[in-house]
């Protein structure tokens, strides 16, 4: 049995954590993976193929580097796979429905930005769905449908990204920078709250690195959104929502192609 170390820098959201699970999940050999995302490390316990596990890490492009590795003793029992479902599922259903209020919302608004940061929270919410289903599923079933998800999410990312051009091209009023705040501050207790609940059920501590949570791209999001909306009050202008919301698109986008890479 072997443990190999890996520093992975853009592993900083659960959902990464996620993409990882789903990359490895198809190898029979991997008997455990141990998550710091604070620390942005996975620990790797198998009985694999050492060099088919470290092409595996550098595929998911998350700049995945092998740190260290030895070898170790048979290991103990598992942790309970029912809490971990009872987990994904909580966190699903508080991403997904931040998704339909910031999707409502930003639609209402007139903000490219809320919708953008709607529809990641959809891709966050896809990609927890996607680990919750694999669990008990065929490898060449499973890639179907995160190859499927995929693309789904690309589509989106790709009609944001032109709309948000329209609108730069005059089209669309002013948003309002009151909603914009207002939701933003939801989703961002709503992905504090994720981060927590995820946290937990890891360590079972109950307390967190702030410094962590507020650097977490999904975090880093709606902070965004929020500068952008008290930008649009002080200049009148709809050009830092759209700004906000073509980087948001972007970021989809580039989880679109992830999720596309591991379904391969």
């Amino acid at each position: 049995m072997e443990q190999m170390t890996f520093r992975v820098p853009q592993m900083d959201c659960p959902a990464e954590e996620q993409l990882v699970r789903m990359q490895l999940a198809g190898r029979a050999g991997v008997r455990r993976l141990a998550f710091d995302l604070p620390g942005r490390t996975v620990v790797i316990t198998h009985a694999d193929d050492g060099a088919e596990i470290e092409r595996l890490m550098g595929d998911l492009n998350l700049g995945a580097a092998l740190v260290g590795r030895e070898n170790v003793a048979e290991l103990e029992a598992q942790a309970d796979d029912g809490q971990q479902r009872r987990v994904l599922i909580t966190v699903l259903l508080i991403n997904a429905g931040l998704f339909v209020l910031e999707l409502a919302a930003g639609l209402l608004a007139q903000s490219m930005g809320l919708v953008a940061d709607s529809l990641d929270m959809l891709a966050d919410a896809i990609v927890y769905s996607l680990s919750l289903y694999a669990v008990g599923q065929a490898a060449a079933h499973k890639q179907r449908v995160a190859r499927l998800s995929g693309y789904f999410q690309l589509l989106l990312a790709a009609f944001g990204v032109v709309e948000v051009a329209r609108r730069f091209l005059g089209a669309g009023d002013e948003p309002s920078f009151s909603l914009m705040i207002g939701i933003s501050l939801l989703a961002l207790a709503g992905n504090v709250a994720s981060l927590v609940v995820l946290q937990r059920a890891r360590s079972q501590e109950v307390h967190m690195r702030a410094s962590w949570i507020f650097t977490t791209n999904d975090v880093l999001v709606n902070i965004g959104v929020i500068v952008a909306g008290a930008l649009v009050f002080a200049t009148g202008s709809k050009v830092p929502d759209l700004l906000v919301g073509a980087a948001v698109f972007c970021l989809v986008g580039y989880g679109a192609f992830r999720i596309l890479r591991i379904s391969r």
